[in-house]
């Protein structure tokens, strides 16, 4: 009770003011609660160090992973979104556009780059959950037929990055068309010989899963992610059944068939090298 008489004879103790712990400094692992700095995480190819829980992160952080020595040129940068039915659902659709873009710093859900992956050339269009959820519009459909005009000029890869909760239902149709429209883009890549990597990521969802994330020559994806067309709870109450253990995650996908390799992040500037090499042999296997 030694609190209590002090407090009764009046005698304090001088404190320190509790400092303030900059924000983005530390991260807990959303899997396994584990505590790291940010940087260790980074270094970590922004996995947890512990149970290696892959992290979700933004197209220029893939962008950072993937090309040599960091170095890439970003295109298309300039499109955005309009608000050309006046939608308003929570907010009018063009301030939520506005907001996301000054909180982002992005233009919309997808930021495309070229730049070489071990002496490769290679066009990577990814997508960012961080601008409304990383759904598909138009902008994004857009951005995917631009860099595949970019990879027939250049005769290169292409690599798409999903990472999407599916078509942005603020645009309505016009963001329906964009299955379509990327679809149909595709081949043009696959008549002139040039390959298309599909990586999916937590989550790859609706349209996007529809459409042009599970047409890649190789379908790749992370460790765990959640991919699917419609989620588990809307499939259950649909089939009126319960789902296998690890329903819908890549694991599950690949013993199906679905995919052709999961790949974990800290492999996949390495994995990609390989199979650049291999469809592109002009230059040595990456070993």
């Amino acid at each position: 009770m030694s609190w209590f008489k002090r407090l009764k004879e009046g005698v304090t103790t001088a404190t320190k003011s509790k400092k303030d712990v900059p924000e983005g400094l530390w991260f807990q692992c959303k899997k396994c609660k584990e505590t790291s700095t940010s940087k260790t995480l980074r270094e970590n190819f922004y996995k947890c160090t512990k149970c290696d829980y892959h992290t979700l992160i933004g197209s220029l952080e893939y962008f950072e992973i993937l090309f040599d020595e960091q170095q890439y040129n970003r295109l298309f940068d300039d499109l955005a979104s309009v608000d050309f039915l006046q939608f308003t659902d929570l907010k009018p659709y063009h301030r939520r556009i506005e907001e996301t873009m000054a909180k982002t710093g992005l233009n919309d859900a997808m930021a495309v780059a070229e730049g070489k992956v071990y002496g490769h050339q290679l066009v990577v269009a990814a997508m960012d959950f961080r601008f409304v959820g990383g759904s598909m519009g138009a902008v994004v459909g857009e951005k995917i037929s631009l860099a595949i005009d970019r990879a027939l000029e250049t005769r290169s890869a292409l690599l798409i990055i999903s990472k999407s909760g599916g078509a942005r239902m603020m645009e309505s149709a016009f963001s329906l068309m964009q299955m379509a429209k990327t679809s149909a883009k595709l081949t043009l890549l696959a008549k002139q010989g040039l390959p298309y990597f599909s990586l999916m990521t937590d989550p790859t969802t609706g349209g996007v899963t529809a459409s042009y994330a599970m047409l890649g020559d190789i379908n790749l994806a992370e460790p765990e992610a959640l991919i699917g067309f419609a989620g588990p709870r809307v499939i259950r109450e649909t089939i009126k059944r319960d789902l296998p253990e690890g329903f819908q995650t890549s694991e599950f996908l690949l013993e199906s068939g679905f995919l052709d390799l999961v790949v974990n992040r800290k492999d996949l500037k390495e994995t990609l090298g390989d199979l650049l090499a291999m469809f592109f042999p002009r230059l040595p296997l990456k070993l």
